[in-house]
Formats: C-alpha cells, sequence, structure tokens
C-alpha cells in the first residue's frame, strides 16, 4: 500500500519558491514521506482512513472485561462489520466508545443488555474477533469539484474541473464514490480557452483576458505558450494572475494563445482498502482533509528535511561574527504543540 503524505508537492514548492525540476521534485517526495511519517510516530497514531478488516484474540484471555475490547493504536472512524467466534454481532449492540466526543474510537463495547452480552471465543482464543471498518482519526472531507470524463476501472488518470484542480495537489487523497485515490502526479490539458487580446511580456501586466473567465479558479495555475501564470483573482472577463510562475519565464502572448491546466490527475486506484470502480463524468470530487496541526507540521518537517539536505546536515545560525547550529525552537514549539493537542497518550489498564 501506498502510504499517504499530509501535505502536497505544491505546498513544499509554494513555501520555498522551488522551482520545478525532476531533482527537486524527487527531494520533495522523499521529504513529504519522511515528515508525514514522522508526525505518525510523535502522535503515535495514522491520522489518513483505511478500509480494513483487523483481528484480535478473545479478550478473556487476557481476563479484561468480557464486554469490552481496547483497540489501541487501532483507532476506528466508523464500523462495517463485528464478528465474534465466527458470528456476526448485531449493529444494535455494537457500543463505540467514547462516545461522547470521537472518533477516533479507542475501544469496542458490547451492549451487556443485548443477546451478544460478551465477546467469545472459536476453537481458539486467537484471532476470534475480527472488525471490519474504516480505521484511522477522522474522515473530514471537503468538497472540491467534479470529474469532467468518465472512468473506468483500470484507467489511472482522472480529469477534474478548474476548482478542483485548484484545491488538489501531489499527495492529496481524493475520493469518488466509495473509492479512494492518491494523486501521484499532474500533466496539462487543453481548458477549452483562448487568450482574447495581445499580452506583452512585462511582470506588471497582470490582467488576462480570456473568453470565459468562468472556466477557471483562484489559485489554479494555467499554461500560456511556455510561462505558468498563477490565478490570484478573477475580474470581469480577465484573469488575475502572477506572472513566470513556478520557475518559468515572461514572454509575449498573442491572441488565440490556447490555455492549458494541470487538471489531469495521475492517481492510485482503490487506495487504503477500497475498491477500483467506474465513475462518470461529472462525479463528485472530495478531498480528505487531515487536522490542521498535522498538515503544518508535516509541512515543516519535510521543509527541515530539505533544508537540512542542502546544508549537508549542519545548518548553522549567524549571530553577529559568529555562528551556531540552529536550534529550530520553533519546529520544536510546533512538534510539541501537535502532540499536545493529538498525540495518543499512554493509558492504564488492568489485565
Amino acid at each position: 500500500m501506498q502510504i499517504p503524505v499530509y501535505a502536497t508537492r505544491e505546498d513544499i514548492k509554494n513555501a520555498l519558491d522551488l522551482k520545478a525540476t525532476a531533482r527537486a521534485t524527487r527531494a520533495i517526495d522523499r521529504a513529504l514521506a519522511s515528515g508525514s511519517r514522522a508526525v505518525d510516530g510523535l502522535c503515535r497514531r495514522r491520522f489518513y482512513p483505511e478500509v480494513a478488516t483487523r483481528s484480535w484474540d478473545w479478550p478473556n484471555a487476557q481476563r479484561a472485561r468480557p464486554w469490552r475490547l481496547w483497540l489501541d493504536e487501532n483507532e476506528l472512524i466508523s464500523v462495517t462489520e463485528v464478528m465474534t467466534g465466527g458470528d456476526v454481532v448485531p449493529a444494535e449492540s455494537v457500543f463505540l466508545e467514547p462516545n461522547a466526543y470521537g472518533p477516533p474510537y479507542n475501544q469496542v463495547q458490547l451492549d451487556t443488555a443485548s443477546a451478544t452480552a460478551g465477546w467469545i471465543g472459536g476453537d481458539t482464543h486467537q484471532r476470534t474477533i475480527t472488525i471490519t471498518g474504516l480505521y484511522g482519526f477522522r474522515d473530514d472531507e471537503t468538497l472540491l469539484g467534479e470529474s469532467t470524463i468518465s472512468v473506468d476501472s483500470t484507467a489511472t488518470t482522472v480529469t477534474v474541473d478548474a476548482p478542483t484542480s485548484a484545491d488538489t495537489g501531489v499527495g492529496s487523497v481524493l475520493r469518488i464514490g466509495d473509492e479512494r485515490l492518491l494523486v501521484i502526479g499532474r500533466t496539462q490539458v487543453d481548458t477549452g480557452q483562448t487568450l482574447a487580446a495581445d499580452v506583452d511580456g512585462q511582470a506588471k501586466t497582470t490582467l488576462i483576458p480570456v473568453q470565459d473567465s468562468t472556466e477557471f479558479a483562484v489559485d489554479e495555475t494555467v499554461l500560456l505558450d511556455g510561462e505558468q501564470l498563477l490565478i490570484v483573482d478573477i475580474a470581469g472577463t480577465s484573469l488575475v494572475v502572477r506572472r513566470a510562475w513556478d520557475g518559468s519565464t515572461l514572454a509575449p502572448h498573442t491572441t488565440g494563445a490556447t490555455l492549458y491546466a494541470p487538471r489531469a490527475l495521475a492517481v492510485t486506484r482503490g487506495a487504503l482498502g477500497t475498491t477500483a470502480a467506474a465513475h462518470p463524468s461529472g462525479s463528485a470530487v472530495h478531498r480528505w482533509d487531515p487536522p490542521a496541526l498535522v498538515h503544518q507540521l508535516a509541512l515543516a518537517e519535510a521543509i527541515n528535511v530539505l533544508l537540512q539536505e542542502q546544508a549537508g546536515w549542519f545548518r548553522t545560525a549567524s549571530g553577529g561574527s559568529t555562528s551556531r547550529e540552529a536550534t529550530l525552537e520553533a519546529l520544536k514549539s510546533l512538534r510539541e504543540q501537535t502532540y499536545n493537542a493529538l498525540g495518543r497518550k499512554a493509558r492504564l489498564r488492568g489485565v
């Protein structure tokens, strides 16, 4: 399984104003993976949602309470099916706890007033309990937009509309229907729009006239000839842009030039325990969002890795005529804040 990251390649590039190169891309992807797994390790939990079936031994072999199962790091967001001793437990007999503020839920209890009042064993106590459900921290999502071309279950590219393109990056976790997809790349596609008037090659010229500005979205990047443009606003029939974006070069452009946008998303299908399926054009596209502190810390950890690599792992901070190794106090503070808010703390129990 390809493990999700908690920030995107575009987040890193924007934060450090990195020029797009194959070498930089590989370094960013390594740093993002490292930073995201560092957050998991610090907080002792996995934040991304994953559909899975997991097994436990019969708790009474440990003299635990016969109606309660501790999940520990296998935290649940929701449950599809619970089985004990080979029998399916009725959904109404399953309590996810703590119910007052979960998910995530760290224990499953059986209703002691029901017919299934306690966990039971099969031929052996080993792996006699199985729980199928959505594991992880929370399933917080944002509806971005929709797909613009139908895809079958084997396609590895999904083409999306402007709002989705603007809010998606390499590393995003998307959901279409019941299927989750990991974005692993982006390529340019024809937007169907052309330049409505000549544009000179000066940075101060930030109004780009187009035929239909509603076909674009703020924060989307577009490619005009060889120049990348970042849309910062839309005014009437013109795009307000930042010129020469992402390391591209300023250039003049003539009426009728085609505008492209990175709306073709290369994806890993059937990710995180889901199944690849066919989706019609116009399917809603949702993005899974990690907690804000998790996103910020993963980004900070990745940036630190990149800067440390560039400095040979000996970053220094200048202080007048002297220099010293950088202490990274801000990063340490962010780690502490994230752990205090979201870290999984030890629990005490009798066994």
